[in-house]
């Protein structure tokens, strides 16, 4: 299934590396230390705590957003959300099919939403979205995994392989062109253990639980169109007041201040985030214990199931100072807190 040759014009890159991967990034990888990189994805040594790293991230990350009025053409019609939602849920079949790492999912799911928030797709033809989720998959699997599917092997929950090769690989290329060859984008699992570094007291490590904990809720926002108006700090830290509120008592006030001392990050939409990933725990079963491979992370994601309607109606967050909110360990959902989710 072949695509109109003229929409793929112009798509040389005329970027340095220096706009995909950072100076250390790039001799990393040229190294050939792709394995070592990511088992400090989720367990830093000091460096990884760098104030001067995290403010890198903070400066990038609203680059590699989808446009503004994405969810807003969402909310709308002007978009379906329904068909993007059934992407991101074939993306997860195929990554927890693979087994491939948490990063691989975000990456791809963040390819699908700035793609579409900037290139429309033709009317009429749905398999040309079937294209580009298999598309964004591959390209993120090229950046994250060390055993890469072939696209048609990356097709195995059809029954029977739709695009061919050279199809799937120039609309990888589209995708490059429309993304800029941004591809290392920055994802809440940027920022995730920064966050615990700051609230947790611990003189070494992070705690395996408390990660595993994390990149499950992490993965949950990623397939919800309700958080696509949160930059990926403010999911992490949202995240990272949750999960740390499991296992013992904390102020949000307090853990905000002391997360955002040397950054200027947003009280009240932190707030509004943290409203929502709470709902998520409740939903899913506060304090279960937390998956321990990429698969089980994956399949814990597929928990939520987010319907055609986004539920305006039924999740509507105050838009007022955020509250200074007691988290206990251990603590039940408070009915006043309880929302409707669909599961």
């Amino acid at each position: 299934m072949a695509l109109p040759l003229d929409c793929f014009s112009g798509l040389l890159c005329a970027e340095d590396c220096k706009l995909i991967v950072d100076d250390d990034e790039a001799d990393e990888v040229g190294s050939g230390s792709r394995q070592n990189q990511k088992e400090r994805m989720f367990f830093f040594d000091d460096s990884g705590f760098d104030d001067t790293r995290v403010s890198s991230f903070l400066e990038k990350e609203g680059e590699m957003m989808p446009r503004e009025d994405y969810l807003t053409r969402l909310h709308s019609g002007d978009l379906d959300v329904s068909a993007r939602n059934d992407s991101v849920d074939w993306i997860y079949k195929v990554h927890r099919h693979f087994n491939f790492e948490p990063l691989t999912v975000c990456l791809s799911v963040n390819y699908l939403d700035r793609f579409l928030s900037q290139y429309e797709l033709q009317r009429g033809k749905p398999w040309m979205l079937q294209l580009l989720s298999v598309a964004c998959v591959s390209l993120a699997a090229k950046m994250e995994e060390t055993d890469i599917p072939s696209p048609i092997d990356l097709q195995v929950t059809e029954k029977k392989p739709v695009f061919e090769a050279r199809t799937v690989q120039r609309m990888e290329l589209l995708v490059l062109s429309i993304l800029k060859w941004r591809t290392n984008a920055v994802t809440p699992l940027s920022f995730i253990e920064y966050f615990f570094y700051k609230l947790k007291d611990l003189e070494h490590t992070i705690p395996k639980s408390l990660i595993y904990r994390s990149v499950e809720l992490i993965l949950i926002t990623a397939k919800g169109v309700e958080f696509l108006e949160f930059r990926p700090s403010e999911i992490a830290l949202a995240v990272a007041i949750s999960v740390v509120g499991e296992t013992q008592t904390i102020n949000f006030d307090c853990a905000f201040d002391t997360c955002s001392s040397s950054f200027h990050l947003n009280q009240e939409r932190v707030s509004k985030c943290y409203e929502l990933v709470q709902e998520i725990m409740c939903s899913t079963g506060q304090g279960k214990s937390p998956p321990m491979s990429p698969a089980g992370v994956l399949d814990a994601a597929a928990f939520l199931s987010y319907e055609s309607s986004l539920r305006t109606s039924s999740i509507s967050l105050s838009s007022s100072s955020s509250p200074s909110v007691i988290v206990n360990a251990g603590e039940s959902c408070p009915a006043t807190k309880r929302r409707k989710l669909n599961l």
